[in-house]
């Protein structure tokens, strides 16, 4: 009896530990995954097979013997645990029959014989069958519990194998023919190039025609000369001939106005362009971390069920059933809130791409490539923004040029010829040249002040825009590098964190070396690792597209 009183404890253990192994779905049938007598967890070896060793174990009273303490090879009649040499017992001084000879010489016993147990198993006839390899549906990504999600959240999270830069261009196409900023640009730009061709029209010659009709009347010192009805007509030609490069400047401000124009209807493009490539990447990285958080769920829920199973066999470990209830909630709070921000996504560019959306595109390294900073700064000048001041800047120049002109004399060509029929009948022609002499105009010189600081302000404003944007520039290259080296650390961070997760999952299922709260740390540590590198990953190529929209433009890359 007090043999049994202390093999008690472990065969409580024993039997725990066999619960969690089972929740947890190790594929180890009862009778195979505890020994004849206690039912004491088989060992595993190190490639997650369950061993099955005969039971170490004295003599026929059937306590086992702890496998850590006693090599399989160790003499038999080693005790489990010290104690001194039993009284004699009635019930236990029997001796053993004589007619049952050992096959093998009989170990040295120090315990004396005991009745059998009623927890005693009779062994089985057949060997055990192999155990799997697995150690547990939650060990492995691949057996998890499918996870029950609508079915437009799953038409949202399918991937397409297309070609990644083809999905972009073609969505940078629909949306640049969808974009009424593009059209307002665009009209902005013909309007210019008409005033454009208005101004080259000035050395044109000018021709009007002048006709009147009515009564006519004239008395002159009391004779009446001419009663009755008059018409007459008028015809003038004239055309400049020189003005000091007037017309010249003028004409040279709205090519300069029209380039402008056109370099921002260029610059809404590139805007339009990189807003639609970026979020087209927001869609792909909420597209993966929402994958991402769905096998955090099911992990969680995996283990919340093997738990409501360990729960039932031992009451006190309630406590770690709501544990992990908990996770799992955050865990689909987690997933709930990325599925909102891409279907948020996906209505930011349904209104620039159209409604009929394509599925995603795998975009996870298709601007997975750094430019050279050097080619970078050279490209900048080619911006549409840099293009754009500068076409400002020389507009502003030629408007004071033309303003400066506009005060000199101007020589002009005219022709004009008239004829008068009815009450009077009359001829009359004239040809020759024109000039006009501005003797005095008063604020001239303020107009042309005016126009010189407008256009040094131009000038400088194209300066600081060339200079913001440079420094601008290296800016965002500092922060694509640091994003780069944070998706290469991560990939470090992660194979070490995948190895503490299983071991400290593999410990907590085997006799609870391990808490639970050890087990969710490192799943929240390892699926937090994961969510970082997809981040980082699409950090960096937002921002290698804002680094070529800066200069040449971001659909240089994407050809």
């Amino acid at each position: 009896m007090p043999v049994l009183s202390k093999s008690l404890p472990v065969v409580r253990t024993s039997i725990l530990a066999a619960a969690i192994l089972l929740a947890l779905g190790a594929g180890v049938p009862a009778a195979q995954a505890r020994n004849d007598v206690s039912g004491a967890l088989l060992p595993r070896s190190s490639s997650g097979v369950v061993t099955s060793p005969p039971p170490a174990r004295n003599a026929p009273s059937g306590a086992l013997l702890p496998r850590t303490a006693v090599p399989a090879s160790a003499p038999a009649d080693i005790a489990p645990t010290p104690a001194p040499a039993p009284a004699p017992v009635p019930v236990a001084a029997a001796p053993v029959p004589a007619p049952m000879p050992a096959p093998a010489p009989a170990p040295v016993r120090r315990i004396a014989a005991a009745p059998p147990a009623p927890v005693r198993a009779t062994p089985s006839a057949s060997p055990p069958a192999p155990a799997p390899a697995s150690q547990g549906r939650c060990n492995d990504e691949e057996t998890l519990p499918a996870l029950r999600s609508s079915a437009k959240d799953t038409a949202l999270l399918v991937v397409s194998d297309g070609d990644p830069r083809y999905q972009l261009q073609t969505l940078v196409n629909q949306a640049l023919q969808r974009s009424r900023t593009v059209g307002v640009a665009r009209f902005l730009t013909q309007a210019a190039e008409a005033d454009l061709a208005e101004s080259k029209a000035q050395r044109m010659p000018t021709v009007t025609v002048n006709g009147t009709a009515g009564h006519i009347g004239s008395i002159i010192s009391g004779v009446d000369e001419a009663r009755g009805l008059q018409g007459s007509m008028t015809v003038s030609v004239s055309a400049p001939i020189y003005d000091f490069g007037r017309i010249a400047k003028l004409t040279e401000w709205r090519s300069n106005l029209a380039d402008a124009a056109k370099f921002n209807q260029d610059g809404a493009e590139e805007q339009l362009a990189l807003q639609t490539v970026s979020l087209a990447l927001d869609r792909s990285r909420y597209i993966l971390q929402a994958q991402v958080f769905r096998q955090y769920v099911r992990k969680m829920a995996c283990l919340v069920d093997a738990l409501e199973i360990i729960t039932k066999a031992d009451r006190g470990r309630s406590s770690e059933l709501t544990q992990a209830q908990k996770s799992l909630q955050q865990a689909d709070l987690s997933l709930e809130q990325t599925m909102s921000s891409l279907r948020q996504t996906e209505v930011r560019l349904r209104r620039y791409a159209g409604d009929d959306l394509p599925p995603s595109a795998s975009l996870s390294s298709v601007l997975a490539q750094l430019p050279d900073v050097n080619e970078l700064q050279a490209d900048l000048v080619q911006g549409a923004d840099v293009a754009q001041a500068t076409a400002q800047a020389k507009a502003q120049r030629s408007y004071a040029e033309s303003v400066r002109a506009g005060q000199k004399p101007s020589v002009g060509l005219l022709v004009n010829a008239s004829k008068a029929v009815g009450a009077s009948s009359s001829v009359s022609w004239l040809g020759g040249v024109t000039v006009n002499i501005p003797l005095m105009t008063p604020g001239a010189d303020d107009t042309v002040r005016a126009a010189n600081r407008r256009y040094q302000a131009a000038d400088l404003q194209r300066d600081d825009t060339i200079e913001a944007k440079r420094y601008r520039l290296l800016d965002v290259y500092e922060q694509t590098n640091s994003a780069l080296d944070r998706a290469r650390r991560i990939v470090d961070i992660l194979r070490n964190s995948d190895r503490v997760r299983a071991a400290t999952l593999q410990q907590w299922q085997e006799l609870g070396r391990r808490s639970l709260f050890d087990v969710m740390a490192a799943e929240s540590d390892y699926y937090s690792m994961r969510i970082s590198h997809v981040n980082a990953l699409f950090d960096s190529e937002q921002l290698i597209a804002l680094m070529w929209s800066m200069g040449r433009g971001v659909m240089v890359p994407l050809r």
